[in-house]
């Protein structure tokens, strides 16, 4: 079934494996959990021998084991959990995994926003069942977070920081009280939360600013801050991972050369410690230079490669999609990409050779071609 979807939730993507850890799943779990807290570190994390299981579960998120570790526990009492970082760090796809393993759901998703408004997180109405029938619980439309109360599940709330005050008091009452109260109706006009609902909200920290969090808010949530990944071989793992994923879901059969793996990470790590010595904005690309847009660069080159090239990866690709991905604001980051092609990668390739000369010129050629 997740073959015919553009996108299939993670609980339809590893049904089969979510089936396969609760069918040998006998350790205690909180509420209704379809799998315990061990069981759900091992499906995010993925299996090590000393787990005991028969079959090897990959590993599905790439991160410190604590962040999830800490993230079960918070869910397993009646605090909400926010994870918070900058953006491309993961949160989104661990909260995600994290309701899929937990109660296989992870659709009941408000995306925070400047419009969003209290209906979003609790109630609206079918406005021509109230017209022909007046206001009652059947022509009562439920929020994906009232709907996560009813059913006793995960609620996720992406970008919370994003969401005006009103909406983030309105969710101080249901983090508090467990329940949310509907004056419109005369009767069964209160709906509780069962057991098992919790809320996973993800925030941005450059968003610090926008819409702060209240001092109320804050104590109904346990912060979980997600790190950028520094370490070069475990953000290899998720390129590697994601674009995995990637050639499997469109059915393209190419091979990711290490050597041009090597350098996409390189490029970024050069550009990062770049942003880091800058003095102004001006000399920083507009990119947050995540792990997330390191995909979305090779995704691009993989994809063109596919359809317009040969249907192999070259180093040229790829400097072309690193430098269109990039260069979002002119004259500001063509300057930047501009500066560190001749400053870096014209002597590195001088120096290293090998890929390194076709990626110099993709480059140049792509950023003369912005100019």
């Amino acid at each position: 079934m997740s073959d015919d979807m553009l996108r299939a939730p993670a609980e339809m993507k590893y049904a089969e494996e979510l089936d396969y850890l609760e069918s040998i799943d006998d350790a205690p779990k909180p509420f209704s959990w379809r799998l315990s807290p061990r069981m759900i570190r091992v499906f995010i994390l993925g299996s090590e021998r000393s787990d005991g299981i028969e079959r090897e579960i990959p590993q599905k998120w790439f991160g410190d084991r604590s962040f999830v570790e800490r993230s079960i526990v918070t869910l397993a009492s009646d605090r909400g959990l926010l994870l918070i970082g900058d953006p491309g760090t993961g949160k989104s796809w661990l909260a995600e995994l994290l309701a899929a393993a937990i109660c296989r759901n992870s659709t009941l998703v408000v995306q925070g926003t400047a419009g969003t408004t209290e209906d979003h997180i609790k109630y609206s109405w079918n406005v021509s069942m109230v017209i022909a029938k007046g206001q009652s619980r059947e022509s009562m439309i439920p929020s994906p977070i009232m709907t996560a109360m009813e059913r006793g599940v995960i609620g996720r709330f992406e970008e919370l920081t994003r969401s005006t005050s009103d909406v983030q008091d309105a969710l101080i009452s249901i983090l508090s009280e467990k329940y949310v109260s509907i004056p419109e109706l005369d009767d069964d006009n209160i709906v509780f939360a069962q057991p098992g609902f919790s809320i996973i909200a993800t925030a941005n920290s450059r968003d610090r600013g926008v819409n702060d969090l209240s001092s109320a808010l804050k104590r109904r949530f346990n912060f979980v801050r997600i790190p950028v990944v520094t370490n070069k071989k475990s953000e290899a793992e998720i390129v590697r991972f994601r674009t995995e994923e990637l050639l499997r879901r469109h059915r393209i059969e190419l091979d990711l050369p290490p050597t041009l793996l090597d350098i996409l990470l390189q490029s970024f790590a050069d550009l990062r410690s770049a942003a880091a010595s800058a003095t102004s904005d001006d000399e920083k690309l507009e990119s947050a230079l995540s792990t997330a847009e390191q995909i979305g660069v090779l995704e691009d080159a993989i994809l063109h490669s596919h359809f317009f090239g040969d249907r192999v990866l070259r180093a040229q690709t790829l400097a072309s999609s690193l430098v269109g991905s990039l260069a979002r604001r002119s004259p500001e980051d063509l300057a930047i990409l501009n500066k560190y092609w001749h400053g870096v990668v014209e002597p590195r390739s001088k120096k290293d050779g090998g890929e390194w000369p076709e990626f110099l010129e993709g480059g140049r050629e792509a950023i003369s071609t912005l100019s």
